[in-house]
């Protein structure tokens, strides 16, 4: 790391796992295992790798669905069971029946409210919030293109089925909150903003006094972040190989991780290591080094850990 009077920027020379995911997201700290678990959205995979074992230790579950996010289950060992983000809602995978390769891994606790089986829509980024309920956006499935703005950004409390919060989205991304639990944080990634919201544990409005955060001036858009104890933001930042620090008091840059290829998706912590997923490049879209880490999993010591993620209350 090194620091000027501006800004703290860290750099990644080559990835901890280089896998060639085609689209690598939704990174999971799973502290009960001690294990840290990811997603490969396009080839509707769930990979895990033990943080003690290192890289040999990775284990691939393929499964029938496009999983784009995860999530532990209050109550739930999560080496049997976890919360998956799916093309429909959201469901529960049996991890045991999966590497099984059974077709019935997986079940829909809910599905998206008055979308229910829309095959132009799937699953995106979402999280857990305080009041252990489950937030995930929709998007344009990448089949069913070009991109519309058709997503919207979903609350599930339980069974229940899901209440909208937030309408005409392109490319809904990740949610958050502060580490008080004051402020909700969602990123809306083709619009190239990060919105503020004042967040209540109301069902009715959750959410009130939406403003910009972060506005992303650049070629690339603002993806998957987290959030840290200090309150500090952190977004991959899609097309542009880097993931920014933004202060949660004023929304300013004051931090960059550089890494060695372009399409960042996301982040997570694990204690003061920030883990990045990034998605596939195509030859001849960058140099020939960027190519060929495209699609792997990073990790950068950034010395400041992350707030906990919420574990999702199915049985309300």
């Amino acid at each position: 790391m090194t620091t000027s009077s501006d800004i703290q920027t860290w750099e990644v020379k080559e990835p901890y796992l280089k896998l060639h995911c085609k689209l690598g997201e939704g990174p999971y700290y799973e502290r009960a295992t001690n294990t840290l678990r990811f997603v490969d959205i396009i080839s509707k995979r769930l990979h895990t790798v033990d943080l003690a074992k290192g890289p040999d230790s990775l284990v691939t579950l393929q499964l029938d669905t496009p999983i784009s996010v995860t999530a532990d289950i209050a109550g739930v060992d999560p080496r049997d069971k976890i919360l998956i983000g799916a093309k429909f809602g959201i469901a529960v995978l049996d991890r045991k029946k999966a590497a099984g390769g059974s077709k019935d891994a997986y079940e829909y606790v809910s599905k998206f409210h008055k979308m229910k089986d829309n095959f132009r829509l799937r699953g995106n980024d979402g999280a857990v919030d305080p009041h252990g309920r489950f937030w995930l956006g929709t998007m344009t499935d990448f089949e069913l293109g070009p991109f519309q703005s058709e997503g919207s950004v979903h609350m599930f409390t339980g069974r229940q089925d899901s209440v909208v919060l937030k309408e005409g989205m392109t490319i809904p991304n990740s949610v958050s909150w502060s580490p008080d639990g004051q402020t909700m944080y969602v990123t809306h990634s083709s619009a190239g903003v990060i919105h503020a919201y004042d967040y209540a544990a109301s069902s009715q409005t959750p959410i009130a006094r939406e403003r910009v955060f972060y506005k992303h001036d650049g070629s690339g858009a603002p993806h998957g972040h987290r959030v840290d104890v200090e309150g500090n933001l952190w977004t991959a930042v899609y097309g542009e190989s880097h993931v920014l620090k933004v202060s949660g008091k004023t929304g300013i840059v004051i931090g960059e991780v550089k890494l060695p290829t372009q399409n960042i998706t996301c982040v997570e912590f694990v204690g003061t290591e920030l883990f990045i997923t990034t998605a596939g490049m195509e030859e001849g879209a960058g140099s020939e080094t960027e190519v060929d880490y495209s699609g792997g999993l990073f990790r950068v010591d950034v010395g400041v850990e992350g707030v906990p993620p919420h574990e999702f209350k199915l049985d309300l």
